[in-house]
């Protein structure tokens, strides 16, 4: 592994999904990425209406009584229900809100946000969370995730009292000029060229019928598993990371032919793969492929935005490519940010939060999907020798995490320990120290360490990479060991 340019230092940024100095989750507050709460304690028919009451304040003083807002919803407990809960409260204040009356990926919602003028919308998700919990994501009039000045006016907006409800203006449908889009994007024509077969799994989530009807369209061997919506994801977290992919890995295998699983998540706004081998391919590797095949094999150029988790490798392409990178705090919102004000070729999050600057500035699993089928069909190779062709380009990265269920008191602890970082974990010495969003540091070549207390949910997440797949483990030892608990 080698360094790449200068390294940014800022303080740690605070986590808001907790109260200070106690475990009870604040009443409605907007994390890395929306409000989530768990279901029938905090997120309650009462308190949704009463956050989109404060969502539709900010959106008359910004747009005008009137302006359109998109209400949309996936797969969760009672989705439909609380979509109507959120429309009929937009409504209530003096907007026109226009519900979809069947799941939809974010994505979708997005991008119908730009097609039709939107002011912007309101998706009923907890993406990636497990199953008891639900959330509400805002989208701005961009199509991406509002910005922290926006949520902060809409906690502030956020009435006391039952707001007034009113009928929404009727529905919107954006599946169509949605799956044109994605024909437009994916490359379609070179994958049907490469006839790959694909295992596409939608984890029980929104996302069900997307990708698998757009390659059957087109005339390729495609299927799904786990494609009925079920509120309980089989009893997953409906997040495409290694311990939750392995009915995807088992269909690999099991197929009678050498084929390429793709899965998304509960919302459909991040991406997953696994190889003809059946092996996990990361969102690091995955990210990596990406900007890849858009910068070289498309001819495409723009800025490469990066969350603070994720792997080196993309600044070592970046440099490669002369393409100018920006590293950012964790959340897509900072992502978006940076394509609102300059050419974005590219950016996104360790999870598999990709978004492509041609398309939204806003992430999209489903055309990630695509591009990873495209890029595959460039190489004329399957993703296992893609993968190795990368890893031969950069040297070997090894990446990982460990999330953390810790109190509050003991994620606090911890992170008061890291103000002073050991100065060697694992057998190697630490040469630098980053506070950019938690506490990194850095084993020069060597790769580096990650603390940071999530957004989103009631975790401390460590991650690691490393250039010793040997060595991969014992860095999450060593930084579970100070946050003074054990590794699984």
């Amino acid at each position: 592994m080698k360094p790449v340019g200068p390294r940014p230092v800022g303080p740690p940024g605070p986590s808001p999904f907790f109260r200070k100095g106690g475990d009870a989750p604040l009443g409605i507050r907007f994390g890395t990425d929306g409000w989530r709460a768990v279901l029938a304690e905090e997120f309650t028919l009462a308190a949704v209406r009463r956050a989109a009451a404060g969502a539709a304040a900010v959106w008359r003083q910004d747009a005008g009584a009137g302006a359109l807002v998109l209400v949309g919803h996936d797969t969760r407990f009672m989705g439909a229900t609380f979509a109507r809960a959120v429309a009929a409260a937009l409504a209530g204040a003096g907007l026109e809100a226009r519900l979809c009356p069947h799941p939809l990926p974010t994505p979708a919602v997005s991008f119908a946000v730009r097609v039709a003028g939107a002011a912007g919308a309101v998706v009923v998700t907890a993406s990636h969370n497990p199953p008891q919990w639900n959330g509400l994501k805002l989208k701005g009039p961009h199509g991406g995730p509002v910005d922290e000045a926006f949520t902060g006016r809409v906690e502030a907006a956020v009435p006391e009292a039952e707001p007034p409800l009113g009928e929404p203006a009727g529905t919107f449908e954006p599946l169509p000029a949605y799956r044109a889009r994605l024909r437009e994007l994916g490359g379609l024509d070179a994958i049907v060229a490469a006839r790959p077969r694909v295992i596409c799994d939608p984890m029980h989530g929104s996302g069900a019928g997307l990708l698998v009807g757009l390659l059957r369209e087109a005339g390729l061997v495609a299927r799904e598993i786990r494609s009925a919506p079920d509120p309980e994801f089989g009893g997953l977290r409906p997040e495409p990371i290694a311990p939750n992919l392995a009915p995807l890995q088992a269909a690999v295998r099991a197929s009678i032919a050498p084929a390429v699983g793709l899965a998304t998540d509960g919302d459909a706004d991040r991406v997953g793969a696994v190889d003809e081998s059946g092996a996990i391919v990361d969102a690091q590797r995955i990210f990596s492929l990406l900007l890849r095949h858009l910068a070289r094999d498309r001819g495409l150029r723009g800025t490469v935005a990066k969350t603070y988790a994720v792997t080196d490798m993309v600044d070592e392409l970046a440099a490669r490519m002369g393409l100018p990178l920006r590293i950012l705090p964790v959340g897509f919102k900072h992502v978006t940010a940076v394509a609102l004000r300059e050419p974005l070729l590219i950016g996104g999050e360790e999870a598999g939060g990709i978004g492509v600057g041609v398309h939204l500035p806003e992430r999209d699993g489903i055309l990630c999907g695509l591009l990873l089928l495209s890029a595959m069909a460039r190489a004329g190779c399957g993703l296992r020798e893609l993968v190795a062709d990368l890893l031969a380009e950069l040297g070997p990265h090894v990446y990982g995490r460990l999330d953390l269920h810790l109190s509050e008191r003991e994620r606090a602890a911890a992170m008061a320990a890291l103000r002073e970082p050991p100065s060697a974990l694992a057998g190697l010495d630490v040469t630098s120290v980053e506070r950019l969003d938690g506490v990194k540091v850095r084993f020069g070549t060597h790769g580096w360490l990650l603390w940071r207390p999530s957004g989103t949910e009631p975790l401390l997440r460590v991650y690691a990479e490393t250039d010793r797949e040997d060595r991969l483990a014992d860095l999450l030892r060593a930084g579970a060991a100070i946050c003074r608990t054990e590794a699984p």
